[in-house]
């Protein structure tokens, strides 16, 4: 096979992330420029980061590296777009940032998320139960999508069957799908969860409850209420931010199991080493693949100089195997420990606010598979989710196998 150059390497391409990322693309570059510049079809082109050193460094300094200037997206949006999505939390500095972020940080404190034990404990036995009675059923669909389309739904005061439609909905958003149709079908998702947020807002407004809807509804923001579109763009990052975590971390952590047999074995021979398991499955899948910022003012990244402007593209896939950081990164091991991923973003103003509750919801879903279906067999090809920015399974056809002799 012909070797490609760098310039040839195409992080953002669908083509690329067909059978997953690019790790070799990925790994590539830490060795030989870690810092890139990354030429970009109908875009401006970006500094590519891969190195774990530098992801951290970037993620921390929201002084040079801006969430708000471009956004976090890696296209590059019009200023009527920006002003659109710097309503949104993710795509916001300090101060700003962080007044809103305490404000819906009660709901995701260590506290309310022990809390939750129980309830995720009986929403998981649950849905296991019923993905039991069919035998054979699509893992992602009718287990890892299941437990965090509920859990933000009690969090966020919705039937819980609605939190299912909900997750539909991100599916269709976040496909990085270019074309018209793709575009299209993304934006009437959009517009759908916008049109469900408001009719929510209507309801917590006529009668207020203990959930994050209300508690946005009675903030205040420097003497002022969050306007209609502010509370829409929160709800909107709740339900994505919510689900897809989770549902890529239990999906895709099956999904290593599978392809990993002994560390299967070993994991099932000791429930005890669920916490570093899912640590390494965190690290291993990585849900969400980079965020972008915009360099406030010049300065200096690895070996190069950013100049003030320039978009700055973070690849925490590519981090979280950095050979400085992980001895053999390449080769899943349910035990790893130290294990400092960053597949909850590398710290600094933006570190994922759930992180906690997507730890406790991996541990308990994983825990009642593994216990409750230990013959689980896939049973077809898994289908991927269609982006460059998510990762994970999308499909992932499953039985569980009866034991010899069962009745």
């Amino acid at each position: 096979m012909e070797s490609v150059s760098l310039e040839g390497i195409d992080l953002l391409g669908l083509e690329s992330h067909r059978d997953g990322p690019p790790h070799a693309a990925f790994a590539r570059l830490r060795r030989e420029d870690p810092v890139h510049w990354h030429p970009e079809e109908g875009g401006s082109g970006f500094w590519a980061v891969t190195r774990y050193h530098d992801v951290v460094r970037v993620s921390r300094d929201s002084e040079t590296f801006s969430s708000e200037r471009g956004g976090t997206m890696a296209w590059d949006a019009d200023e009527a777009q920006l002003i659109g999505l710097r309503q949104m939390m993710l795509n916001m500095d300090p101060p700003r940032h962080s007044k809103l972020r305490a404000i819906v940080n009660k709901g995701f404190t260590p506290r309310r998320v022990a809390e939750l034990r129980g309830r995720i404990g009986a929403l998981s036995r649950a849905i296991v139960d019923e993905a039991l009675a069919k035998e054979a059923f699509d893992f992602v669909e009718d287990v890892a999508g299941e437990l965090p389309s509920y859990v933000i739904a009690e969090l966020m005061g919705i039937p819980l069957d609605d939190g299912r439609e909900l997750y539909r909905l991100t599916e269709r958003m976040h496909t990085t799908d270019r074309s018209e149709a793709g575009r299209m079908d993304g934006a009437l998702a959009i517009g759908e969860m916008m049109n469900y947020s408001r009719r929510v807002q209507a309801e917590r407004r006529a009668k207020p409850g203990d959930d994050i809807v209300s508690a946005l509804l009675a903030a205040e923001v420097d003497g002022e209420k969050l306007s209609e579109f502010e509370l829409d763009m929160f709800f909107m990052l709740l339900i994505n931010a919510g689900g897809d975590t989770t549902r890529n971390l239990v999906g895709g952590g099956m999904e290593a199991l599978f392809e990993h047999p002994e560390e299967r074995a070993r994991l099932q021979r000791d429930l005890g080493l669920l916490d570093s398991a899912v640590e390494e499955m965190l690290r291993w899948v990585t849900p969400v693949i980079h965020f972008r910022r915009t360099a406030t003012r010049d300065a200096t990244l690895g070996e190069r100089q950013i100049r003030a402007g320039d978009k700055v593209v973070v690849f925490y896939t590519s981090a979280n195997r950095d050979e400085e950081i992980f001895p053999e990164p390449d080769r899943f091991d349910v035990g790893r420990t130290p294990n400092e991923h960053v597949a909850f973003g590398g710290g600094g103003t933006h570190y994922c606010l759930g992180a906690n509750l997507a730890r406790l919801e991996g541990r308990t879903m994983l825990g009642e598979v593994l216990r409750r279906m230990p013959d689980l067999v896939r049973t077809g090809p898994i289908e991927r989710l269609h982006s460059n920015f998510i990762h994970g399974p999308r499909r992932m056809p499953v039985s569980v196998r009866p034991r010899a002799g069962a009745t």
